[in-house]
């Protein structure tokens, strides 16, 4: 049986009850390697399916996930759900979206055929982690992998809807401790693709052992003000990490920061900032959203102007406005919002422009989800790195703090360069921007 009849026969017994109601269906294949000590040490291919059903029913909605299709575990799922929604508070604004559409996402483009052979593939794990364990000063590598996963994301719903879209990523990742008598670091690096031949194996063991070795010997900067620019990866743990400042969710419930800011200038001039869910060399690709609304290029912020926050089909309702497709729901999870592929537009500032006097570039903050405030924008994490004076390394830091605020931040901005970068997971794109003056705990 399909996943489709499956859908259309429980959300048959769902009209039958009286509800509207959406399935969320999430299935996923993946093989993952780890070595140790120059052999194979993790084998593992797992196979996961999982249904997320939502009602509503008397303007109630409950939820209710099931892993397996059987005909019993349907009926309890359902039943679950309707039980959840007659217990729940009256939310009319919730409402099962009106899309009637059937969308494939091009399979050629998201899941391509690879053929790499399993042998070829441990080899790759095998040669990752005894060469770089093989490199001077580096003590062992005890994370490591190789990984290849296959997951498709389905959306139906008595409303008309039947969306799918399957995808395929590669990734290999190495995080080697690097030592130097009792002098210890250790730093990640990650390659992502879509196929097996995306994935550099030197360049990969080059990044790791650069990365955690340059760090030996490494000590803080005096206590101070500082210009800083954060590396791809960190850039974009920032803004996800505050992504919360998009929310409609958020502004609903009346904590979002910039509720009443649209169409106000919120942050510098120079920075014009979109989601596009569509760029197919990103791996957060999205062809719909959780409600199987069709996604499309979102601007956010334009020349520093907030243009628009994201929405479902709920929060829209509430704000009169339409979803801009950006419904976030797990299978286990009640309807919220979410970004897809954040991008920070080119600003016009040079190389030379980011690189002028001295700087900072933070590669790594410690606790940045324990540490941030994202109602307020305050944020303190422990940060390594190194610090430049006009394009040059003067020496590798770590042992700091660096503390701010990201939307006072976001207006206080020294250059917003002209060329874009993909943090290692292709889940973002940005422009590097160079903040002013941020607060540095050191020696």
């Amino acid at each position: 049986m399909t996943q489709q009849s499956v859908a259309e026969r429980l959300l048959n017994w769902a009209k039958d009850a009286g509800a509207e109601a959406d399935l969320i269906v999430n299935e996923s294949r993946s093989l993952s390697l780890k070595a140790l000590n120059g052999a194979l040490e993790e084998h593992n291919a797992n196979s996961a399916l999982t249904l997320g059903l939502r009602v509503v029913h008397e303007n109630r909605v409950g939820t209710a996930y099931s892993e397996a299709t059987d005909e019993d575990a349907l009926r309890f799922m359902l039943d679950q759900a309707l039980m959840n929604a007659r217990y729940s508070e009256a939310r009319p604004e919730e409402q099962i979206a009106p899309v009637s559409a059937l969308e494939k996402a091009p399979p050629e483009d998201l899941n391509p055929e690879d053929e790499t052979e399993i042998e070829t593939r441990i080899q790759f794990a095998i040669e990752l982690e005894s060469r770089l364990a093989g490199k001077e000063r580096i003590r062992n590598v005890p994370y490591n992998g190789v990984s290849d996963v296959i997951r498709s994301r389905e959306v139906y719903s008595t409303q008309g809807a039947a969306v799918m879209q399957s995808e395929r990523m590669q990734y290999a990742y190495a995080m080697p401790l690097a030592a130097d008598g009792d002098d210890t670091a250790m730093q990640a690096a990650m390659q992502a693709g879509r196929h097996f031949g995306d994935l550099d194996l030197d360049a990969l063991i080059d990044l790791a052992y650069r990365r955690s070795t340059e760090l030996l010997g490494a000590g803080p900067v005096a206590t101070g003000h500082y210009d800083v620019l954060f590396d791809a990866n960190v850039q974009a743990q920032l803004f996800q990490a505050f992504s919360q400042m998009w929310s409609g969710k958020w502004a609903q419930d009346g904590i979002n920061p910039f509720r009443d800011r649209l169409g106000k200038t919120v942050f510098d001039d120079r920075l014009t900032i979109v989601d596009r869910p569509r760029v197919t060399d990103g791996l957060a690709y999205a062809a719909f959203d959780a409600e199987g609304v069709p996604t499309q290029e979102t601007q956010l912020v334009k020349q520093g102007c907030l243009t628009t926050l994201i929405h479902n089909t709920a929060t829209g309702r509430h704000f009169g406005v339409s979803s801009t497709g950006h419904a976030a729901r797990t299978a286990k999870t009640s309807l919220n919002v979410g970004l897809h592929q954040l991008f920070v537009l080119p600003g016009p500032d040079s190389e030379a422009d980011l690189s002028a006097d001295t700087y900072l570039v933070i590669s790594k903050l410690d606790g940045l989800h324990s540490g941030i405030n994202p109602v307020s924008g305050e944020f303190s994490c422990g940060a390594s790195g190194a610090l430049y004076r006009d394009g040059e390394r003067v020496q590798m830091v770590r042992g700091i703090t660096v503390a701010g605020n990201l939307y006072k931040m976001l207006n206080q901005v020294r250059a917003v360069g002209d060329s874009v970068r993909w943090d290692d997971q292709k889940q973002s794109c940005m422009a590097p921007i160079r903040f002013m003056e941020l607060a540095v705990s050191g020696a």
